[in-house]
């Protein structure tokens, strides 16, 4: 009696992924290689950041001085200003000098924050600033005047920690630059101002 042959069993076929799996898991790998360069670049980053610019003003300092003691006036100089003309500002504390304190609610661009006078001296003036959007971050600002030949050198500086979100925007933001170009309108503005006071 002749023996039948069973044809072999067929082997179970390995499911393949789907086009849809196959690009989630490729875009969340590209996702997460990109955080790791993000972070990776981020660490490098200094802990704490310090932007200065100066000028040369035809003025004695006190003809500087009431421009930025007065918080008020700084509507007059401020690059800020033109930025978002309709923020809300709210004025509080002395009229001027040490305890000056200003408060400001703008757009997306200018964000909110409050600016306060800590020190006033011949040769400086010093604040408090604090950035309350969009990221929560505080900064000492001085204003630092030297002679220079006839007239004054002026110089803005802006230094603070460098966040861990600080730090990450600075992988996409040149602070540097950016808040450079500002103070350097700005210092403009005051140039103008304190050489076109009697």
């Amino acid at each position: 009696m002749a023996t039948e042959t069973l044809p072999p069993a067929t082997e179970t076929v390995p499911r393949k992924r789907s086009k849809i799996k196959t690009i989630v898991f490729g875009v969340l790998g590209c996702l997460v290689l990109f955080a790791g360069v993000v972070l990776a670049a981020a660490s490098t980053k200094p802990a704490i950041f310090r932007v200065e610019r100066s000028i040369v003003v035809n003025a004695p300092p006190e003809k500087i001085t009431p421009h930025l003691t007065d918080l008020r006036k700084w509507t007059s100089w401020s690059p800020w200003e033109k930025v978002d003309p309709d923020m809300k500002r709210e004025y509080s504390g002395a009229e001027s000098g040490v305890g000056a304190k200003y408060a400001w609610d703008g757009d997306d661009n200018i964000g909110a924050g409050k600016l306060e006078v800590a020190e006033v001296a011949p040769e400086k003036v010093r604040f408090q600033l604090d950035f309350l959007r969009p990221m929560e971050c505080s900064n000492s600002v001085e204003f630092l005047m030297a002679p220079e030949g006839d007239g004054t050198k002026l110089t803005w500086v802006m230094a603070g920690e460098n966040t861990f979100m600080g730090k990450v925007a600075q992988v996409f933001i040149d602070v540097e630059e950016m808040c450079g170009s500002q103070f350097n309108e700005g210092l403009r503005n005051l140039k103008g101002l304190a050489e076109a006071t009697p």
